[in-house]
């Protein structure tokens, strides 16, 4: 591809973002599946940029606005190409049979308006400069603290590509030297002692150890989550809210296949692809899967009175700690709000109080950089539960109490946040 048919493509896949009403990947995914045409390279270079453009959502209206140019998909990649990339957007704007129509005379004065520019100026205000959106900007002062505009800009950036090694059939050396012989240099991750971190963008899926299920791909804060649990083989777990089984791959593994995991989720059809993903990992032997959507998964939960030594519930939420990966949830809320969010936690949590058993561990996470989806989550709980108790986080993990505490800026993984909360005495019932 020409680079102009490149910047079209990008074009393309902005205006079908923004009509879309599911996140970007997903539209990705889908325009690049009936475009098979397009090579590797020239995939690689227009996702990204059309990443770029979407991570820089406020500062190019902020330009817009400032220069006083309508706000369009053209009008943002003149910006983005002039101000982020340097370039010459008429050059790229050429007419050609493949490339996008030329500049009116609007965007050409819009560009000629922004020779030399850069993507920041000194008159936006921090909250646009980082790309907090207004509704979260007095949350995430309040969780950041002094370190608002490190913390947010970090998110900016791409996030690293971390795998989970498979522990039940291979050592993190042994995937790791395997990954080495088809090209794909890792290292340890800091905190997860499953973790290995991709040091440059790879494919994964036709190496040996991904075909083989020696490792999963998963953000280091998500396996740390799973790690907190202290799942012990044997034992009896619940993965509440197990959505594609990235959490229960973690558990299952460390509990040797040895034990039950029961795997539940409001979707059947996310639980149902995860079943591929158990069965190549080795574990399918240990992992009971129950639909929430089906009755009798729903009437066999009510029943579940002290049955289970932990209890993990990663929560639905925002994911305001995955705006590296997802940087159209910023601006876009494609289910939930937060309000009705914060009372679906809250349910949850009264919800599977009863099945833990005494003396058992309930841990509550989210992919959320709120303290009102987070820590004053766990309060109420803890108000309305007095069987429960604060538990301790392991030492040398990110956190304090009960709580762990992850950010991009601090810890290069989503921001994450869990707490373990156990059962010390009986739970009320209703």
């Amino acid at each position: 591809m020409t680079p102009s048919a490149r910047i079209k493509a990008s074009l393309d896949l902005l205006e079908k973002i923004g009509a879309s009403k599911i996140p970007m990947d997903g539209t990705i995914g889908d325009y690049m599946r009936h475009r098979r045409y397009i090579g590797s390279k020239d995939r690689a270079d227009i996702v990204e940029r059309t990443y770029h453009i979407v991570r820089a959502h406020a500062r190019l209206g902020w330009w817009l606005e400032h220069l006083g140019a309508l706000d369009t998909s053209r009008a943002r990649m003149i910006v983005w190409l002039s101000a982020g990339e340097g370039k010459d957007p008429q050059r790229l704007f050429d007419g050609g049979k493949y490339g996008p129509a030329e500049l009116n005379e609007d965007e050409q004065k819009l560009a000629s308006l922004l020779k030399g520019r850069t993507l920041e100026h000194p008159d936006m205000s921090p909250a646009v400069r980082v790309e907090c959106p207004p509704d979260y900007e007095a949350a995430l002062r309040e969780r950041f603290g002094g370190e608002f505009e490190t913390g947010m800009q970090a998110m900016l950036k791409s996030a690293p590509l971390d795998l989970r090694v498979n522990t039940k059939v291979v050592t993190r050396e042994e995937a790791r030297d395997s990954l080495k012989k088809d090209r794909v240099e890792t290292g340890p991750t800091p905190y997860s002692v499953t973790g290995l971190r991709a040091k440059d963008k790879v494919y994964l899926s036709k190496t040996k150890a991904f075909v083989k299920g020696w490792v999963e791909i998963q953000d280091e804060g998500s396996q740390l989550v799973a790690q907190i649990c202290d799942a012990q083989p044997g034992m009896q777990v619940l993965d509440y809210c197990a959505g594609g089984g990235g959490k229960t791959l973690a558990l299952a593994a460390a509990m040797k296949n040895k034990g039950r995991i029961v795997a539940m989720d409001l979707e059947k059809s996310r639980l149902e692809k995860a079943r591929p993903r158990f069965k190549r990992a080795g574990v399918a032997d240990i992992i009971e899967v129950r639909p929430l959507a089906d009755e009798k998964s729903r009437k066999w939960l009510k029943r579940q009175k002290g049955t289970f030594d932990t209890v993990l519930v990663d929560a639905p939420c925002t994911g305001t700690g995955t705006w590296r990966r997802n940087p159209d949830t910023r601006w876009r809320v494609y289910g939930p709000g937060l309000d009705e969010l914060l009372t679906v936690q809250a349910e949850i949590l009264d919800k599977v109080a009863k099945t833990v058993k005494p003396g058992g561990k309930l841990v509550y996470a989210t992919c959320s950089l709120l303290p009102a989806e987070n820590e004053r989550q766990v309060e109420g709980f803890l108000q309305r539960h007095p069987g429960f108790a604060p538990g301790a986080l392991p030492s040398g993990l990110p956190g304090e109490g009960c709580y762990l505490r992850l950010a991009p800026h601090r810890h290069n993984t989503d921001g994450f946040f869990a707490a373990i909360l156990v059962k010390t005495g009986q739970v009320k019932e209703e």
